[in-house]
């Protein structure tokens, strides 16, 4: 049953602990450089068009991600545990060279050993208490040669291989 007049938020998030998901890490270019973001809630909204959504809280990325024209979505695999670690948290290592990223020519960072990366543009911005939930039409999908799993699970990043 639930409580609703105290604890239903945490209620609320730990029930979607309990809920694996896929893990993304959303980039853009901002007036002040590259931002991005480690994000669970990727999914796909439409096939024709193609369209994907997505939900942010308020952290500066956030806002930078969520005011761009466009932004690349980067799917992540196995690989990418200790890089989605680094998008989750502020003061982490970002956009550096180790991590292997790329710029496109219309100036977003892509992570070209992505699973798969996704560029797209915002449709609709709806703000819903402390989030905003973004509807993008999807303008370019580039498939990587990678393959495997990356889900976030209970606060962990978890691969084929284990836990990360």
């Amino acid at each position: 049953m639930f409580d609703t007049e105290t604890g239903l938020d945490e209620l609320f998030k730990a029930a979607f602990r309990r809920y694996p998901t896929g893990v993304a890490v959303i980039t853009a270019c901002s007036p002040d450089g590259p931002v991005g973001l480690t994000a669970s809630s990727v999914a796909s909204v439409s096939v024709t068009p193609p369209a994907l959504s997505f939900s942010v809280m308020g952290s500066r990325s956030a806002r930078a991600i969520v005011a761009a024209p466009s932004f690349v979505v980067n799917l992540l695999g196995p690989d990418h545990a200790a890089l989605a670690h680094d998008f989750a948290r502020a003061g982490r290592p970002r956009f550096t060279p180790q991590q292997g990223w790329d710029v496109l020519p219309t100036g977003e960072p892509v992570l070209p050993g992505a699973l798969a990366t996704m560029r797209g543009e915002p449709l609709h911005r709806i703000p819903v208490g402390d989030s905003t939930v973004v509807i993008a039409t999807v303008l370019s999908v580039d498939l990587g040669s990678g393959g495997g799993r990356l889900v976030h699970h209970d606060r962990t990043f978890i691969t084929h291989e284990g836990t990360r």
